[in-house]
């Protein structure tokens, strides 16, 4: 039996439709998923609007999410597809989590982790970028042009 193999844009578009969520909900649109296995086994967007907490975001939500449904604290065998760049703060948990890999779509030139640097990452952490960037930071943009 062979096993089929999702891409990494089979994964982003799932977190796609989780900003999507967001958007829909008027929260900044970044929306994560984790995967293990070829499996998605958590399932975020940004709740820092609804829950009137600064720290509620998508990755947050995903690794507290992914941590209950494997029953332990590392996501060692894990990765995190969100749909921008995280922050220093979402960078930091991830590296406590010890996440496997990263992928996300659009870059944060602002609040990003890469303005610090790839030392905020677990040594073994490996990173990839731009999967389906412009699809990931168009929604974003519609979302702030919205606001002004």
């Amino acid at each position: 039996m062979e096993l089929f193999v999702f891409s990494d844009e089979h994964f982003m578009r799932e977190a796609l439709k989780e900003a999507r969520k967001a958007f829909d909900a008027d929260e900044v649109p970044v929306g994560a998923v984790v995967v293990v296995n070829n499996t998605v086994i958590a399932r975020a967007h940004n709740l820092t609007e609804r829950l009137n907490d600064v720290t509620a975001h998508a990755e947050m939500q995903a690794i507290t999410s992914a941590a209950n449904f494997l029953n332990g604290k590392y996501l060692n065998e894990c990765t995190l597809y969100v749909t921008l760049e995280p922050c220093v703060m979402c960078a930091g948990a991830l590296a406590w989590a010890q996440v496997a890999r990263i992928v996300y779509g659009a870059a944060d030139t602002r609040r990003g982790f890469h303005l610090v640097g790839n030392n905020l990452l677990h040594p073994r952490t490996s990173t990839t970028s731009g999967v389906l960037a412009e699809e990931c930071g168009a929604l974003i943009k519609t979302f702030f042009q919205q606001k002004r």
